[in-house]
């Protein structure tokens, strides 16, 4: 990725780099998240709700890892990995998904249900 698409992407409203993020991961198959030096998925709380943050590449994840993520790092995951694993742990703990934060501010947030609808609709569009 150069830098204009990375600039252009970072000034995107948080739900246009929602849209971005879909079609990207259903593309390419593969999403980026962090997590501590446990090895746990790093969380973040807002208004009393715990979420999940995901972007598109590395690089994105590279850019947010400040504000209490400095010991973090990205781990990619395959859609297959995202389903299997992650979706049963965000059912289990009724997280939200954070999509794309940048700066340290959130992304846009969703629910797994409008989550999987709107990316179930993106890779019916590939097929």
């Amino acid at each position: 990725m150069n830098n204009k698409e990375k600039e252009n992407i970072l000034k995107l409203e948080p739900y246009k780099r929602y849209q971005y993020f879909i079609k990207k991961i259903a593309d390419f198959e593969e999403l980026w998240t962090i997590v501590d030096e446990d090895g746990n998925y790093a969380l973040s709380d807002v208004d009393n709700h715990t979420l999940i943050s995901l972007w598109t590449s590395e690089e994105f994840v590279k850019s947010n890892l400040e504000q209490g993520w400095e010991k973090c790092k990205p781990i990619k995951l395959t859609l297959d990995e995202l389903r299997e694993e992650l979706f049963e742990l965000i059912v289990d703990e009724g997280y939200l998904i954070n999509i794309f934060p940048i700066n340290g501010r959130s992304g846009f947030v969703v629910n797994l249900n409008e989550f999987i609808r709107d990316l179930d609709e993106e890779l019916d569009k590939i097929e």
